[in-house]
């Protein structure tokens, strides 16, 4: 870590709108009488069961090892701990593949068989949306450590259900990239983003948070994410006048950056900025100097060393760290619900996992947790990806994004992160 990377500033992205659809949610109108009968959660089968839905193939590939390594951490440091109500949490994995691929519905399959009672996953939000509903109707959690997209806490997922995430929505990253391309001074930005979910969703927010500052949005190109060609969108970039290229995308980075730099805007010509989609180590992919001094963006707070140590002795081949610490979390979480609902049932997690992360006595270890709830109390699990509040919608209401640069090499370092509330 460089010297700057302790800096900190405080950020607030769109809280009084979100705010607004917040306490609306909480406070429609709604009598006691009004709402209908809360039937009983159903009763566990005694062992807690963490199904594993994450990329072992597809585009999202390089998140799979430090999201894996998140939940083997925490499920081998619980069991240590005495695991969950009494025995030991049983892990089952799973390969979320892409969107497209059509792997992910008959994992999710596979898992629920297995009578998994939470799964920790997806890192895609396209593949969350394919499987989201076939999970919450069997009865079993979906908790998701790497989801951005706002479309989990609109429409029919804006209540209370049995989805979660440790990640925070796209509207604070859109916000915290807009303001460190202000701070930049780029004042004509391009943006080339894939077309799905996770792309058409970050590229509005940093549209709208750049367009709302005074700055102007030169292009905005989208590819499909089965292309396996960009020219026409390089071009567009190429050609649009920008002074900055927000590239959000995924694996197919590896290719873009090569055509940006055959068409004349590559990072030495035009300053780019990468996402938490496409912010990996890039050391055996790129020449030297190609990527220099690219910027990018990343929920989560800073790791630190003890954590990735311990992460190393999971995976000893662990290069990446990205979204390690909210799969961990994520998993934690869970198992201090189960307990605090004395039912390791997916339903009976659901209603305690807000609850064992805001108010009550703070903790910020599953052992901690533990001991203060066999004690009767409360408690406000704090874990290694930062002061997690989840709110009714089950999303962080505040969170931390760090910002990253890439030398000469092709690997990031932190240079600061931003606490935002959303």
């Amino acid at each position: 870590m460089n010297s700057s990377s302790s800096t900190w500033v405080k950020l607030t992205a769109g809280a009084g709108a979100l705010a607004l659809s917040f306490s609306l949610a909480a406070c429609g109108g709604e009598t006691a009488s009004d709402k209908p009968e809360k039937k009983a959660a159903a009763k566990g089968d005694g062992t807690l069961t963490v199904g594993q839905l994450l990329p072992q193939t597809g585009s999202l590939a390089f998140l799979g090892p430090p999201e894996f390594a998140g939940v083997n951490l925490a499920i081998k440091e619980i069991n240590e701990a005495g695991g969950v109500l009494g025995k030991d949490v049983k892990a089952v994995p799973g390969d979320e593949g892409d969107s497209n691929s059509g792997i992910a519905p008959a994992e999710a399959d596979k898992l629920i068989a297995a009578k998994s009672d939470v799964i920790i996953g997806t890192a895609s939000s396209g593949v969350a949306q394919t499987v989201v509903d076939k999970v919450m109707s069997s009865g079993t959690v979906l908790f998701s450590g790497a989801n951005t997209s706002t479309s989990f806490d609109e429409g029919k997922y804006s209540k209370p259900d049995l989805y979660f995430r440790t990640s925070p929505s796209d509207i604070l990253q859109g916000a915290v990239m807009s303001n460190l391309l202000l701070e930049d001074k780029r004042t004509n930005v391009a943006i080339l983003a894939r077309q799905d979910a996770y792309g058409e969703t970050l590229a509005e927010q940093v549209k709208t948070n750049l367009e709302g500052a005074g700055s102007k949005v030169a292009t905005t190109s989208f590819y499909s994410q089965d292309a396996t060609s960009f020219d026409a969108q390089v071009n567009e970039v190429a050609g649009s006048g920008a002074d900055a290229v927000v590239v959000i995308g995924f694996e197919e980075t590896k290719k873009l950056i090569p055509q940006l730099i055959a068409a004349g805007a590559g990072p030495s010509k035009l300053p780019t900025y990468f996402v938490d989609g496409n912010l990996a180590d890039y050391t055996k992919e790129f020449g030297k100097g190609e990527v220099k001094g690219v910027k990018g963006t990343l929920p989560g707070a800073e790791s630190s060393g003890d954590f990735k140590a311990k992460l190393k002795e999971v995976d000893p081949k662990l290069k990446d760290h990205a979204y390690s610490a909210e799969c961990y979390d994520a998993t934690v979480i869970s198992a201090l619900a189960a307990i605090a609902a004395k039912n390791d049932s997916g339903e009976a997690i659901a209603e305690k996992v807000v609850d064992v992360t805001t108010g009550g006595k703070k903790v910020k270890t599953f052992a901690e947790g533990v001991k203060a709830l066999e004690a009767g109390e409360d408690i406000d699990y704090d874990g290694v990806s930062g002061p997690i509040e989840l709110g009714e919608t089950g999303s962080p209401t505040a969170a931390s994004i760090g910002i990253y640069q890439y030398d000469d090499k092709g690997a990031y370092a932190p240079v600061k992160y931003i606490a935002g509330q959303i």
